[in-house]
């Protein structure tokens, strides 16, 4: 790999295990990394050169830390609450920085990026009005079921589903007491097929690097339906780029984005789409590691050169960059793990000779405790499997291949995987 950077400073925010992997890549080329935030035993702290205890929040003393290094760039991981910290320590430190103060309003919180989205014509889901006093006659208002959230978390943290005013009720205060502006939305929960628009941005020049479906588990009443993996290229994926493709480059590029990465989650129902979330950095669901075994470009390595130099290097978007994926199928395949402590893992052993499994991000490994609050969240992933196949039939078949073999059992020898999604369906091969 390219050693132009080879002893070049890089502070990165946030040290969740997602994270990782863009810290070995750094590492990978030369360069010193040093991994702050405010958990000591963070996993992403174990690959960096260096780390530190200073919370991601904090921009005072991030700022200090940069300083007191004499660091030569800052890069946010996986983590949406810490790209407006990523901003000011960059704008402070006069580095730089893929987002601007205004992109940051928009995208920092649910509700200011729902509002925007309506002004470009990218609809939201139905909303209910209702704040912390909950009012009688907005109450009466509501139509069950619904999503309640808070404006400024993700992951599933702090989300829940109510059927009923009491549920609604307990709903409201767990979104705020997972909020750090206090600020919750309440919105129509919504039961059609979920997707993911993902965009590449290089110097003003946009492109729809995967559109593709997700699918959630529903055997979790109650809480957010997390993620159990998506296929690529979307079914829907020709009437996306009809009806909202242009419109969401028309937003990108009037809130000024310019470079980086960005993540629209969705739903499709009855011939419309419906933005729900989104994130301004690289995502946990890391669909870049399809996009590398794919195309050959690694967005890591983008953001990291972005961060050093203020360029994201020679890659072509134009060309190097295909949202059909070059005709391939893909995946994500992900393993939810119930409440409890992990004493086996099967399946996971020989993945490194399948040519199929392009990458696999463990979380969870044995002597892990899947405790009660990672429920209904992204920290009750076990694994993020990587699939990549020549077609919709052997996907299909490497998909039930893995959901079939990949076990394992708590300490009672009780059996902790949630159900995987429906293949075929998926796949529309039934």
């Amino acid at each position: 790999m390219d050693k132009a950077f080879e002893g070049k400073k890089l502070l990165i925010l946030g040290g969740n295990p997602e994270t990782t992997p863009l810290v070995e890549i750094a590492n990978s080329m030369g360069i010193k990394t040093i991994v702050s935030s405010g958990r000591h035993t963070d996993p992403a702290k174990k690959a960096a050169w260096k780390s530190y205890d200073v919370d991601g929040m904090d921009v005072p003393g991030l700022i200090a830390l940069a300083r007191d290094e004499q660091i030569d760039g800052v890069l946010v991981g996986v983590a949406d609450v810490l790209v407006p910290s990523y901003c000011k320590v960059c704008n402070a430190l006069e580095l730089p920085c893929y987002a601007t103060q205004q992109i940051v309003d928009v995208f920092a919180f649910k509700d200011v990026f729902k509002t925007t989205c309506e002004r470009y014509g990218v609809h939201g889901i139905p909303e209910y009005y209702l704040d912390p006093e909950m009012k009688r006659e907005d109450l009466d208002k509501i139509r069950y079921p619904v999503m309640i959230k808070p404006v400024d978390n993700g992951g599933g943290v702090g989300m829940t589903v109510a059927y009923n005013e009491a549920e609604l009720k307990e709903g409201v205060k767990k979104a705020l007491d997972a909020s750090n502006k206090k600020r919750f939305i309440v919105e129509k929960y919504m039961l059609c097929d979920d997707m993911g628009m993902y965009y590449t941005f290089k110097d003003g020049y946009c492109s729809a690097s995967c559109i593709y479906d997700r699918y959630t588990t529903d055997e979790q009443p109650g809480l957010s339906r997390v993620c159990l993996g998506g296929t690529y290229p979307s079914k829907h994926l020709d009437e996306y780029f009809l009806r909202m493709h242009e419109n969401a480059v028309r937003m990108f590029k009037e809130i000024g984005i310019k470079n980086g990465v960005l993540m629209l989650s969705g739903f499709y129902e009855n011939g419309e789409f419906y933005v729900y979330d989104t994130g301004f950095r690289l995502q946990g669901e890391a669909p870049h590691l399809l996009m590398k075994a794919i195309h050959g470009f690694d967005q890591r390595e983008m953001l990291i050169c972005f961060a050093l130099t203020g360029s994201e290097g020679n890659i072509d978007l134009e060309t190097d960059d295909m949202a059909r994926l070059r005709g391939k199928w893909a995946s994500t395949l992900w393993f939810l793990l119930k409440q409890g402590r992990i004493a086996k893992i099967e399946g996971l052993d020989n993945i490194k000779g399948d040519e199929r499994v392009v990458a696999n991000i463990q979380r969870l490994y044995a002597g892990d405790v899947v405790v009660p609050e990672w429920i209904g969240n992204e920290k009750q992933v076990l694994t993020r499997m990587y699939l990549v196949c020549d077609t919709k039939e052997e996907l299909a078949e490497c998909l039930k291949e893995y959901q079939d073999k990949v076990k394992v059992y708590d300490v009672n020898g009780n059996n902790m995987v949630l159900n995987g999604f429906d293949v075929d369906i998926a796949l529309e091969l039934k």
